[in-house]
């Protein structure tokens, strides 16, 4: 039987592509450019890889992408028939702006196995690692289930952390945190990153907001791979959006269980550094009197076996 992690170093190949390709970028304050060049390097990766892949969510209509877009068809065509989530540049702004966080990514899974939102951009997004799974009412309030946290991960309440992203929608929940005596990591953006933090209790203790529906099935599948617990409503923030949720009979009431964003075990999570981060590190450029050196440091989860690999990878240009 087909086991997907005899496509690992094809895929790592794809995310160390995008962030070899990007790399110039950072700092620029150029994210659009950055990001553009990341999806170009990423898609001809991947249309190199002897599968039979679709893009089950990636750039499309909500970043109005040409590329890598829901349903693109990626591959030779040759191969394992697999649903590949995608985010070229997870966390733009801190891209642009060179600060920590910033990764080239994707999710990969047999097909049929990941959640397809459809036309909803944004998931209401719980995230906590191992030793919280089928421990959190996700119906909960912020306090009740902060401390169901605290008492399955073995901390007082005022030394749990949460990653929540620095917007405007988040100022109440933010005040819940503290409310509840927790403490929070707040960024602009990148909320794979601050998932991956929390399934690999590195830096934060969970994740809860809303960000992107892309990054939560990327984050699903990372959750999964490492037997953590994650929740995800849709929650559709724009007027147009919200109307085709309601088109669709998208249900935004009730928490979606991990398992239901992606219903396999045998998947692979790639993350590759742009900027320097918890878990991962950045790129690194260099020369000498004749080459170009790039440096990349990946981190690649395996489901299949629950194994978390780091690889690193210099190439010269």
């Amino acid at each position: 039987m087909f086991e997907l992690t005899s496509l690992k170093i094809p895929l790592v190949g794809v995310t160390e592509s995008a962030a070899r390709a990007c790399a110039p970028f950072i700092g620029s304050g150029k994210k659009d450019e950055g990001d553009g060049i990341a999806v170009d390097a990423m898609r001809v990766a991947l249309n190199r890889i002897d599968m039979d892949g679709t893009i089950v969510i990636g750039e499309g209509a909500k970043d109005e992408a040409p590329m890598l877009y829901d349903g693109e068809s990626v591959g030779t065509g040759q191969g394992p028939k697999i649903d590949i989530a995608v985010d070229p540049i997870e966390g733009t702004n801190l891209f642009a702006t060179d600060n920590p966080g910033s990764i080239c990514t994707l999710a990969a899974a047999p097909a049929g196995t990941m959640y397809r939102p459809g036309e909803c951009f944004y998931m209401d997004k719980q995230v906590y690692p191992r030793a919280a799974t089928g421990k959190i009412d996700p119906e909960a309030p912020v306090a009740g289930r902060l401390n169901a946290l605290a008492d399955a991960v073995n901390k007082d309440i005022g030394d749990i952390k949460v990653f929540v992203l620095k917007k405007p929608r988040h100022e109440y929940l933010v005040q819940e945190i503290y409310q509840a005596g927790a403490k929070v990591k707040l960024l602009t953006d990148g909320d794979v990153n601050g998932a991956v933090m929390a399934i690999l209790n590195q830096g934060v203790d969970a994740l809860l907001g809303i960000g992107g529906t892309p990054e939560g099935i990327v984050s699903a599948c990372a959750a999964r791979a490492m037997g953590a617990e994650m929740f995800g409503r849709m929650a559709p923030q724009k007027t147009e959006e919200i109307e085709a949720c309601e088109r669709a009979g998208v249900d935004t009431a009730n928490w979606l269980r991990r398992d239901d964003l992606i219903t396999f075990d045998d998947i692979l999570f790639v993350a590759t550094g742009l900027t320097q981060g918890d878990y991962v590190n950045g790129v690194t450029m260099a020369r000498d009197s004749s080459a170009h050196f790039i440096t990349t440091d990946t981190i690649v989860i395996a489901g299949a076996n629950g194994n978390v690999r780091r690889i690193s990878t210099t190439v010269h240009q």
